[in-house]
């Protein structure tokens, strides 16, 4: 059964349309990459699968034990939120949130949580330190955290590897990657490093002037990825 399934789902914003029709599904233990041209919808898409705006038509639906408020996120990040100034142990804790529901505090085990993701990610020594000083890798992988905070089953990734040296990139998808193999994550990323993205992929979305959903071998293929005004080209 699928954890994800879109169902001829329509996205925009005040009831204008950017993107009609799509439809794909998500299995446990999925790789997706969603390529595309830059306003073709695919943040958009994201945001709505999410539930942080609602499709304009169509479904959206999860199944295989995965709720809405079980998926971790990673968004893109501002220039503001960089500058945050709080410790890495706070920004990863701040993902058990959902958990937490009225209470104003974190249990024993939502800590313990929270500190062991900061190891699986290499950043457990970096603790004590403030989330601001921190190089942009660093802080990618203190969001990564966080994000697993809420889930164990599924991350969306929106460009993770944005403004990134090519070490702290190769670094973060070979993390990204191991989540998805070892720890059985079903991944969603958003990425136009489109080469190198699609190499880790199972799966690939490619949102633009035609529409494909399939496995990178089938995506490869077809020939869409050399295209002209593919997203690999750019």
């Amino acid at each position: 059964m699928a954890q994800l399934i879109c169902e001829q789902v329509s996205l925009g914003y005040d009831g204008k349309a950017i993107r009609t029709d799509l439809n794909f599904t998500v299995n446990a233990g999925d790789f997706l990459c969603i390529v595309g041209e830059n306003g073709s919808g695919k943040s958009t898409l994201m945001k709505t699968i999410l539930g942080l705006q609602p499709p304009l038509a169509g479904s959206i639906k999860t199944g295989d034990g995965l709720y809405p408020n079980e998926i971790g996120y990673l968004p893109q990040q501002t220039a503001a939120q960089k500058d945050f100034p709080a410790s890495v142990r706070e920004v990863v804790r701040s993902g058990c949130q959902a958990r937490c529901g009225l209470r104003p505090f974190y249990s024993k085990q939502e800590k313990q949580l929270a500190a062991e993701l900061m190891e699986r990610v290499g950043v457990g020594q970096l603790a004590k330190r403030c989330y601001r000083e921190l190089s942009g890798g660093q802080q990618q992988r203190v969001l990564l955290a966080r994000a697993l905070c809420a889930t164990q089953k599924m991350l969306m990734l929106d460009e993770p590897i944005s403004g990134l040296d090519p070490k702290a990139s190769a670094d973060m998808y070979r993390l990204v990657k191991d989540l998805n193999t070892k720890d059985k994550i079903t991944i969603i990323m958003i990425s136009h490093d489109v080469t190198t993205a699609i190499s880790y992929a199972s799966h690939v979305l490619h949102i633009g002037e035609q529409i494909f959903f399939g496995t990178t071998d089938a995506y490869l293929a077809s020939g869409m990825c050399h295209g002209e005004g593919s997203a690999c080209t750019q």
